[in-house]
């Protein structure tokens, strides 16, 4: 009985500091109270006074009608609020000696009653939308871009980055049965000194009967499409680099042959490392981007280098770049290939410095590597190739995204980031105001802008547009038109008419936060779509932990943070993010069916804080730290402190859920259903199983099965849903995390194949690895 009086002192005394401290800045007066209230049973507990078990009781329903009054019948919240001080009353239900028995049972049915309601809640789920999704088709024979059925041959399977697959052998029915067909394992693994954001993140192309995908340090891999069997590797040979901000490659592309018949390529099973060849002359060619700022052109048949493009297969991208410093520019993205084109961009690292390269958007003759445009935001009006001596703007805001694109209207879409620093606006341009944060349509031929839709005004927030548009065609009002689909991070869904970039579901503008830092602005509206997953605005009650105490400093953190909403301006005091700066959504995207005009997609929600941190000629110490981190911003006032609103113990300080899967009709602009995903089975130390609804970065694809297939979480599984009720059907486990969109289609002996790449990712802390797994019916 000593313990536990001391572990109540000691509570009720933390409870009561932090609960003055959080009082003081206008939170709830709970904790102090709460603190007394502790005191007085420890106290009385101490004495071995009966009174103890009375005030705990009075302590505890107050706390229950405390705790469903903020936050409702809802067990995560509900369990950190009440979790330990139902288990620091079993103590005191014991009856111990005569003289001590008093108040038992008083409080012996309060804590049942209030247990009662606490583990009942887990049979609610207050978080769920529940709806079907139009399970007709609408579009009979809609356009999926040049590509036959069993293949995948970009990204987003084609250039209208879909993610769809007309495939439909694997079915709601028997995805059950799916098994592990083969499993390859590339070899390259992270390394001591990788940056920290190091992912796997490709989805495989498929080609004739053969994949081909990269990997983090950029090598290119064949592998049989039957088997997993590896036919060749190109190791691109790129050094290490400290100053670069990602270590990703998220896929290649792929130059059909001149002939134009797709599935002509007899890949060769070779006995030695691919770049050890001599470069060939390539009919088809593979596109890979590397992290030292080249584009590659490989044979697909050999991984040899093609000698005729650029020099001997390697383009330098830094060519005619302001600025050059060693790891601030290149591409994780694979470039677009479209009517004899390769059309590159690149990222630029965020928040290092001032002077960085450019954000020039260029594209090249694809079989020669001759620069045919190039559209730098900076001096937008002039397309035609570069001189040589000469330079583009310096620090445009760039696309790091993928690229989609029409050929037939002969647009190609570039979803648009920030000019950097993306906290400090006071060195943009008006070209950059007016392009940062956007989607823009260059034609493919000249290169020039048809139209640009921006989703954040003056972004001080890092709200890039992340994600890949989908191309699909929509019945409206107005007819069938031509719309693009792109999800932004602060959990938007435009939907626009792609050759004019008009709305086809309403955009309204809202009143925004303001108070900036001197010299700086914030825009007075920001747009909001009609379709959108934005959360609402965080409250003191929203904040979280495992315990109350975890919760008291999450809550004294919210209250001295400032934070006004959504957009609420970067401060030297800290500002909360919200969406952070992982977004609802970002590179995975969303999958669309263009024939049910219907979306999936993963919304996420996590609270980030920004600080703007004085330099005043003082010495930071270790800057440039990636993502999560301080960045210098060399040359401006203020570094940057970007990071995750954290509890103490590691866990986000908002209540869960954090990941969702939600489905969408495209024609009316509908969240017709909303379901927690994921679980905690890899984010604690014991291995449970527990739907919690978590984090996750990755991409899904849907197909004419009426199947969505995704890992992307922080638990390491891949999962089949749904796409009607988005109801999970199947899962797997994966030996590391999944955070790369899968991919779909037929091998040889017309069966279909789903696979996957798990190989883990550096931001979110999944389990590293380096496989590639495939799986198929029996």
């Amino acid at each position: 009985m000593i313990l536990f009086t001391i572990l109540l002192l000691l509570l009720g005394l933390v409870l009561l500091a932090g609960g003055v401290w959080l009082a003081s800045l206008g939170g709830s007066l709970y904790y102090a109270i709460a603190g007394i209230a502790l005191i007085i049973a420890g106290l009385a507990s101490k004495a071995r006074r009966p009174v103890a078990r009375c005030v705990y009781a009075a302590f505890l329903a107050c706390t229950a009608i405390w705790a469903l009054w903020e936050s409702g019948h809802d067990w995560w919240p509900l369990a950190s609020r009440l979790g330990v001080f139902l288990l620091l009353a079993i103590p005191l239900l014991f009856p111990g000696p005569k003289a001590q028995r008093g108040g038992i049972m008083v409080l012996a049915p309060v804590w049942v009653v209030v247990g009662l309601i606490t583990v009942s809640s887990l049979a609610f789920d207050r978080h769920r939308i529940d709806g079907q999704l139009n399970d007709q088709i609408v579009s009979a024979d809609p356009e999926m871009g040049d590509i036959s059925d069993e293949s995948w041959h970009a990204y987003g399977r084609s250039n209208f980055g879909q993610r769809y697959s007309p495939l439909d052998q694997i079915t709601l029915e028997n995805v059950g049965n799916l098994e592990k067909a083969w499993q390859y394992q590339t070899g390259d693994l992270q390394l001591p000194k990788d940056v920290g954001e190091i992912t796997y993140e490709a989805t495989p192309i498929k080609i004739g009967n053969s994949l081909f995908l990269c990997t983090p340090h950029n090598w290119l891999v064949a592998l049989d499409a039957d088997t997993g069997e590896e036919q060749w590797v190109h190791d691109a040979n790129v050094p290490m680099e400290s100053q670069r901000q990602h270590q990703t490659c998220r896929g290649v592309s792929y130059l059909p042959p001149s002939e134009g018949d797709t599935n002509e390529i007899d890949v060769q099973l070779i006995k030695k490392p691919a770049e050890d060849l001599a470069s060939v002359q390539c009919d088809a060619q593979i596109f890979m981007p590397t992290s030292d700022a080249r584009l590659l052109a490989v044979d697909p048949e050999t991984g040899a280098r093609c000698s005729g493009f650029a020099e001997d297969g390697s383009l330098d991208l830094m060519h005619n770049m302001p600025f050059k410093q060693a790891g601030f520019y290149y591409s994780t993205s694979p470039p677009v290939v479209a009517n004899g084109l390769v059309v590159v961009a690149g990222a630029v690292n965020d928040n290092y410095d001032i002077n960085s390269p450019s954000g020039v958007i260029r594209a090249y003759d694809a079989k020669t590597g001759e620069l045919q445009w190039n559209w730098d935001p900076g001096n937008p009006e002039e397309t035609a190739p570069i001189a040589e001596g000469e330079t583009y703007s310096t620090s445009t805001p760039n696309s790091w995204a993928v690229a989609s694109a029409d050929e037939e209207l002969g647009l190609i879409y570039f979803p648009m980031g920030n000019r950097v620093p993306d906290q400090l606006g006071m060195y943009r341009s008006e070209n950059d105001e007016k392009y940062a944060s956007s989607v823009v349509a260059l034609s493919i031929e000249t290169g020039k802008v048809a139209w640009v839709q921006q989703f954040v005004h003056h972004d001080l927030w890092d709200m890039d547009t992340p994600a890949q548009p989908s191309l699909v065609d929509l019945d409206t009002e107005n007819g069938k038109e031509p719309a693009l689909v792109v999800p932004t991070k602060q959990g938007d869904v435009y939907v626009l008419n792609r050759k004019t970039g008009e709305p086809i579901i309403p955009i309204s503008e809202l009143k925004a936060p303001q108070g900036t830092i001197e010299g700086d602005y914030a825009a007075e509206t920001q747009p909001i779509s009609g379709l959108s997953f934005r959360p609402p605005e965080l409250t003191e009650a929203d904040m979280w932990g495992a315990s109350a105490v975890d919760q008291m400093i999450c809550r004294i953190k919210f209250r001295s943070l400032n934070y006004e909403g959504q957009y609420t301006p970067p401060s030297e005091q800290g500002t909360i993010v919200y969406p952070g700066n992982f977004g609802v959504f970002n590179w995975g995207s969303i999958a669309v069916d263009p024939e049910r005009q219907v979306m999936f997609g993963m919304p996420l929600y996590l609270a980030f804080t920004s600080t703007l941190v004085p330099k005043d000629g003082a010495d930071l110490g270790e800057t440039n730290q990636g993502e999560q981190g301080v960045n210098e911003n060399a040359g401006a006032p203020y570094a940057v402190d970007m990071k995750p609103f954290l509890s103490p113990m590691g866990i986000p300080c908002q209540q869960p859920p954090w990941g969702y899967v939600a489905g969408a009709d495209l024609r009316t602009g509908e969240v017709v259903w909303k379901r927690k995903n994921g679980t905690i089975y890899d984010m604690t130390p014991l291995p449970l199983p527990i739907e919690m609804g978590v984090p996750g970065i990755g991409g899904p694809i849907v197909t004419a099965g009426g199947v969505a297939f995704m890992a992307a979480s922080v638990d390491d599984y891949l999962r089949a849903y749904d796409l009607t009720t988005g109801k999970q059907i199947w899962e797997t486990r994966l030996p590391a995390g999944g955070q790369a969109t899968p991919m779909t289609y037929l091998n040889s002996k017309g069966e279909q194949m789903v696979v996957i790449v798990a190989g883990g990712h550096g931001s979110i802390g999944t389990t590293f690895g380096d496989y590639v797994i495939a799986y198929k019916l029996p």
